[in-house]
């Protein structure tokens, strides 16, 4: 029997991507992709590439250079009942669409008293680690996370970016998807059976007993080689992906550190008033007497981004950063 298994498909993150949104227009007609680049070009980073040619201009739609006005427009096109997937080339632009976001798309509904609902879906590229320089380095999530009215997702796994695209849709909210730049070459099995993922609750992407690794992202990568290393050396790491950072799961978070008594985050973001600045101030409030060492942080490094790529490496959070962390806490 074991010839009637079918193997899992083998693709890549940016793939998975492009599946989910050939699947969303394919399904709904009130779906359309705009953005910078998005037809021709095939997306910024190649994710909408033969998407124009599938289903035409006006579903795949190309704008000028301006987020406040294609963001606007995504705003209008969902009151109207559309369902719009707007894609920012990378989080440092989606500032010039701030007050958009901010000020319309997450406080409508409670400025019109329930009567407006803005379904807009929203997905740029994060982080740094592709010597991008200091413009287009940045890991902004948490900025948006701090925001009412709004869902911050952050698909991490091929699952993820499949699956996480349909719930977003179905979301009468605004939704943010950051997908990071590190993550779209990355490749392996996606599963056939799989057809939806809980963006509701963080996961345990791996089981331990002496310290709690609480990440997201393109950091996921990092915290798993890293419990790895740990591993070898009979520290045993569980690896929290919290998968949504607006609204935040703390049960997962607290009820892991419940097991481990130990914490640490790793967030690519700077550290003050970072979301592991957040993380770690929730488990102080609520996990205190469980914790049998303070909470460790990695971060980036308080600078710009460097461009040089040995300059950028030290200034990013790394494995041995982890560990490091991780052998703080527990010898």
């Amino acid at each position: 029997m074991s010839g009637d298994v079918k193997e899992p498909e083998r693709t890549t993150y940016r793939e998975a991507m492009r599946e989910a949104l050939r699947e969303a227009l394919r399904s709904d007609d009130r779906v359309f992709l705009m953005g910078e680049d998005v037809g021709r070009y095939g997306g910024c980073f190649g994710v909408s590439l033969g998407l124009l040619e599938e289903f035409g201009p006006e579903r795949v739609r190309d704008t000028p250079l301006s987020e406040s006005a294609f963001v606007g427009a995504g705003i209008g096109a969902a009151l109207a009942g559309m369902r719009p997937i707007v894609e920012i080339m990378t989080v440092n632009f989606s500032l010039l669409a701030l007050d958009q976001i901010l000020n319309n798309a997450a406080t409508l509904r409670h400025m019109s008293g329930g009567q407006l609902a803005v379904p807009l879906v929203i997905r740029m590229t994060t982080g740094a680690g592709r010597q991008l320089a200091a413009q287009h380095s940045h890991s902004l999530e948490g900025w948006y996370a701090h925001i009412p009215g709004i869902r911050v997702l952050a698909p991490a796994t091929l699952e993820d970016a499949r699956h996480m695209l349909s719930s977003a849709l179905a979301d009468p909210d605004p939704v943010l998807i950051f997908e990071h730049g590190s993550l779209y070459n990355v490749s392996g099995g996606l599963p056939s059976t799989v057809q939806t993922v809980d963006v509701d609750h963080a996961a345990i992407r791996r089981p331990g007993t002496d310290v709690s690794l609480i990440t997201y992202g393109g950091s996921l990568p990092k915290a798993l080689a890293a419990a790895d290393e740990l591993a070898a050396g009979g520290i045993s790491a569980e690896v929290i992906d919290l998968r949504t950072l607006r609204p935040l799961d703390h049960a997962t978070v607290t009820a892991s550190v419940a097991r481990t008594h130990r914490a640490v985050v790793i967030d690519e973001a700077w550290r003050t008033g970072s979301l592991a600045a957040e993380v770690s101030a929730r488990i102080a409030e609520d996990a205190f007497y469980d914790l049998d060492a303070p909470v460790g942080r990695v971060c980036s490094a308080e600078v710009p981004v460097p461009y040089a790529r040995q300059l950028e490496e030290a200034a990013l959070p790394q494995t041995a950063d982890i560990v490091a962390a991780v052998h703080g806490a527990v010898d």
